[in-house]
């Protein structure tokens, strides 16, 4: 499909939707749970194309797993493979998490990927160079493709500055909870409590490691049998684009499984419905955002560093406030999927309101809007964000809406329901 053709949908709608595991938290369970020496089933469902790359690494490292009707079942009693080439596809996590778990344990890998993941630059390698791991770029220096020679990484205490990457913070847990000795992470910048590192701790515990915090430093220490099963949560950044019809079209949406504890920092988002007048409840099916009584709302001013996955759904709500946007601290989403920062003002200003970036914020200013064509930059998130645009107007279409396999394959499905397509 080359075009997506988005439909109004009917203003106080009762929605009630199902989205896939957490990309975040599945690659972050696939990872321990690959690595755990023990057999661990996965409750996960339906899997995306970030998912489905990380299993192939660890089926190409030696790691033996089956699809059941309720997720995976991954054998990670194996020996791993000390050399072996993985392709990453464009999954960030698998991008990130992958070397740095294979440097600790040690070996050689090639690493390859996709080519818009070539194109970003990978934060964890230089901190991996640093650490002694021999790192030959194939193509440009800091990118994928590339070979890694590591005989393992030996300090006990590593500093990790967390305004270059949380991902390499969450690496280095994820290693030392499969690892073999106690492990302390000391954490630097301005970063320190990202939702993200948070949510690998609490992963780490519950697949049976030690991880304890105290400050900035955290100390782990490896799990010694994993869990028989785990149950990974709903991706609540794909909920959010359905809770967001709350505010923009005055709904009421359940998001099936989504859970009030989630470790997920994209509860922020619910956080800032609230703040605009939606009613969040919690129920044993899972949250519901109604947002039946709230007519209209004010622009946004927020600091969405932590919970940055949000910013083109957010730049979409403020197409329809009634007053100016800004979008705060956001600059790092400029090396994702795409540049994020340049999809959000161009496709505003395209769709015939304005917006500007300066330095690390987005300003948005709503005007009437005459629709168009949306340009994804091959994009799974732009494609999702404005595509909330066309659901209050009716005016909008996708171009290569397939990019949202990578994470919610059946997306435009789920709006064709709910739009009574």
């Amino acid at each position: 499909m080359d075009l997506y053709r988005v439909k109004k949908l009917p203003r106080g709608s009762t929605l009630r939707v199902r989205v896939p595991a957490s990309k975040s938290l599945m690659n972050r369970a696939l990872l321990l749970s690959g690595l755990s020496g023990g057999t661990v089933a996965l409750r996960a469902g339906e899997m995306g194309e970030d998912t489905r790359a990380m299993l192939g690494c660890l089926n190409a490292l030696g790691v033996r797993t089956e699809e059941t009707e309720e997720g995976l079942i991954v054998h990670g009693e194996c020996e791993l493979k000390r050399s072996a080439t993985l392709d990453v596809g464009s999954a960030g996590t698998a991008a990130r998490f992958l070397p740095v778990a294979l440097a600790f344990r040690g070996g050689e890998y090639t690493f390859l990927a996709a080519e818009q993941m070539q194109r970003r630059p990978m934060d964890v390698l230089s901190p991996l160079a640093d650490a002694g791991v021999e790192i030959e770029y194939l193509k440009e220096r800091g990118h994928y493709p590339f070979r890694m020679r590591s005989r393992g990484v030996k300090p006990r205490i590593l500093t990790v500055n967390t305004d270059v990457s949380t991902q390499y913070a969450s690496g280095v847990l994820l290693a030392a909870a499969v690892g073999k000795e106690p492990f302390t992470l000391r954490l630097s910048g301005m970063r320190t409590e990202s939702s993200y590192i948070n949510m690998t701790c609490g992963l780490a515990k519950q697949f049976g490691a030690t991880c304890e915090r105290f400050g900035d430093e955290i100390r782990i220490s490896p799990l010694v049998s994993p869990p028989h099963s785990f149950e990974v949560e709903p991706d609540l950044s794909g909920a959010c684009y359905f809770y967001a019809l709350s505010l923009l079209c005055g709904a009421e949406v359940l998001v099936e499984g989504v859970r009030a504890d989630t470790a997920q920092g994209d509860a922020a988002f619910l956080s800032l419905l609230r703040q605009k007048g939606v009613r969040i409840v919690d129920t044993k099916d899972g949250i519901v955002a109604d947002g039946r009584n709230v007519p209209t709302y004010n622009g946004f001013d927020e600091d969405l560093r932590d919970f940055s996955d949000q910013a083109l759904t957010v730049a979409a709500l403020a197409l329809f406030a009634t007053s100016p946007s800004i979008l705060r601290n956001i600059g790092h989403i400029r090396n994702q999927e795409c540049d994020r920062i340049n999809a959000i003002v161009s496709n505003v200003n395209a769709l015939g309101a304005r917006a500007f970036a300066e330095g690390n914020d987005v300003f948005i200013e709503p005007f009437p809007l005459h629709g168009g064509e949306v340009e994804t930059f091959d994009d799974h998130r732009v494609a999702m964000a404005f595509s909330l645009v066309g659901l209050v107007t009716g005016n909008v279409a996708i171009r290569n809406p397939d990019c949202c396999k990578k994470t919610f394959g059946n997306f435009f499905e789920i709006l064709d329901r709910i739009t009574g397509v």
